[in-house]
C-alpha cells in the first residue's frame, strides 16, 4: 500500500553526502519542509566506494561544514576515509537531517507544478529538487577498454582496495591526477612494477614557504573566485584534480618522486591496437606546460604575500626542480606479453543521472546549469565542481555553494506563492 501513497513536500534533496545535508541545513534554517533520499546510508560512497588507504587532500583545519569545525589535535593533518565518514555523520546528527536511507531514485518528471520523484519506497509530489548525488558516481573509462586482452585484470577506484587485492605481477596505472598517482606510489611500494600512463595533470608541492599549498589557495583568495568571473568556465570544471596526497610527513607526491620511486612514465594511452597499447608522445611539452603553470601560481602566491604586508611570516620563495623527462619513454606495450597483469584506471568520474526525466542534459551528459540554478524551474544541483566559486570541488567549500543556492530557491518558492 505504501507504494500507492503519493507523499507532498515542497523540496526533495538527492544524496545525504556532505552536499545534500549541506542543503538540508539551509532549508531547515529557513524552515522550508523537505526530506533527504539516500540509496544506501550517509556518507554512503565514502563508504562504499573508496580505498583504504585514501586521506583528503585538505588538511584538517579545512575540514569543515556549516556550523561543524574541526576540534582535534591534529589541525595539519588529513582526514582518513573512517574520519571523513564520521564528520559526515556528525553533521547529518547534529543538523537533524531528515533522511531516509535505503531509498533509491528511480525517476525524477515535471508536472505542472514542480516534480514527480519516484522511489523505491513510493512516490513523492514536490515544488522543487536539489539534486546532490555527486559528481563522482561512474568511473569514466575510455571505449578502448574493451579492446584490452583478457587476460589482464582491470580495475577502477571502485574497485581497488589495496595492492593486496591485484593480480601479481606489472600494472599499469592510467592517469597522473591526484588518484592516479597516489595509486602508483602505494602499487610501488608493494613490490610490483609500475607503469603510469600521463596527461594533462595540475602539479603542486604539498608545502610551500612553509604553509600546506591549500592554505596559500584559500589565504590568497583563488579558491574564491567565482565561477562567472573565469574566463574559460568549461575548462576549469574539467581540470584534473592536483598532485597532491594526504600523508603525516605533508610529503610532495609529484612525477620526480614516482620517478625517484622506480615508476616508469610513458605518454598518454591513445589507443589499442593488435592487444598493444600505444602511447603518445610529447612528454616534454606536458611536464613543461605543468611546471609553468604551477610556477605562475607560485608566483601570485608571493605576489600576494608582498601587496597584502605579510611577506615577513613566511619562508623565503622557492621553485621546484623541473619534471624530469624520461630519456626514451616507451610508445607501445604489448598487453598480451605478460608484462601487464593488470590495469588501474584513473582517468576520472563522471555524475550518473540514468533517473532524471528532465531534458536538461547536454551532449555529454552534464547539467546544464548556472552556478548550480539548473535549467528547469524548481530544480537545484550542488556538489559539482567549480559549481559557484573554484573552491565547490572540496568539502568546506559546500558552505557558500549550498548557501546561494538555497537562497535562490526560497526566492524562487517565494515569487510562486
Amino acid at each position: 500500500m505504501r507504494s500507492q501513497v503519493i507523499e507532498r513536500l515542497t523540496t526533495v534533496v538527492i544524496g545525504a553526502g556532505h552536499a545534500g545535508l549541506a542543503a538540508s541545513h539551509f532549508l531547515s534554517d529557513r524552515s522550508i519542509d523537505h526530506v533527504v533520499l539516500e540509496r544506501g546510508e550517509v556518507a554512503n560512497s565514502w563508504r562504499r566506494e573508496r580505498w583504504d588507504s585514501l586521506r583528503l587532500l585538505t588538511p584538517n583545519w579545512l575540514s569543515r561544514l556549516p556550523g561543524l569545525r574541526y576540534e582535534g589535535q591534529d589541525p595539519d593533518g588529513y582526514m582518513t576515509v573512517g574520519e571523513v565518514t564520521e564528520l559526515i555523520e556528525r553533521f547529518a546528527a547534529a543538523s537533524r537531517a531528515p533522511v531516509r536511507s535505503g531509498t533509491n531514485v528511480t525517476s525524477v518528471r515535471r508536472t505542472d507544478d514542480g516534480y514527480r520523484v519516484t522511489t523505491t519506497g513510493g512516490e513523492i509530489r514536490c515544488r522543487t529538487v536539489v539534486i546532490a548525488s555527486g559528481a563522482c558516481n561512474q568511473p569514466s573509462v575510455p571505449q578502448f577498454a574493451g579492446d584490452v586482452p583478457a587476460s589482464v585484470e582491470q580495475f577502477t577506484p571502485f574497485d581497488y582496495r589495496d595492492p593486496a587485492k591485484l593480480p601479481d605481477g606489472g600494472v599499469l596505472v592510467v592517469g597522473a591526477s591526484a588518484t592516479g598517482v597516489q595509486l602508483a606510489a602505494e602499487i610501488k611500494r608493494s613490490g610490483r612494477p609500475v607503469t603510469l600512463s600521463v596527461g594533462e595533470h595540475v602539479r603542486l608541492p604539498r608545502l610551500y614557504r612553509g604553509r600546506d599549498v591549500l592554505w596559500w589557495m584559500d589565504a590568497s583568495g583563488v579558491w574564491d573566485q567565482r565561477y562567472d568571473e573565469l574566463d574559460d568556465l568549461t575548462r576549469a570544471r574539467r581540470l584534473p584534480s592536483p598532485q597532491l596526497v594526504g600523508t603525516p610527513e605533508r610529503s610532495t607526491l609529484d612525477l620526480n618522486a614516482l620517478t625517484a620511486l622506480g615508476v616508469e612514465l610513458v605518454g598518454r594511452w591513445a589507443m589499442v591496437r593488435d592487444g598493444r597499447a600505444l602511447f603518445s608522445g610529447g612528454l616534454r611539452n606536458v611536464f613543461s606546460l605543468a611546471d609553468l603553470k604551477m610556477n605562475r601560481l607560485l608566483d601570485s602566491f608571493d605576489e600576494w604575500a608582498l601587496t597584502s604586508g605579510r611577506d615577513a611570516e613566511f619562508d623565503s620563495p622557492e621553485r621546484f626542480a623541473p619534471t624530469l623527462v624520461p630519456a626514451a619513454a616507451p610508445l607501445q606495450l604489448d598487453l598480451g606479453s605478460g608484462e601487464i597483469a593488470a590495469i588501474v584506471w584513473a582517468t576520472g568520474f563522471r555524475p550518473g543521472y540514468g533517473w532524471l526525466d528532465v531534458p536538461v542534459l547536454d551532449a555529454k551528459g552534464q547539467l546544464r546549469h548556472d552556478g548550480g540554478v539548473v535549467d528547469s524551474p524548481g530544480l537545484y544541483v550542488l556538489g559539482l565542481p567549480v559549481l559557484r566559486r573554484r573552491k565547490s570541488t572540496f568539502i568546506y567549500g559546500i558552505e557558500d555553494d549550498a548557501r546561494e543556492v538555497i537562497d535562490h530557491l526560497a526566492r524562487y518558492l517565494a515569487a510562486r506563492g
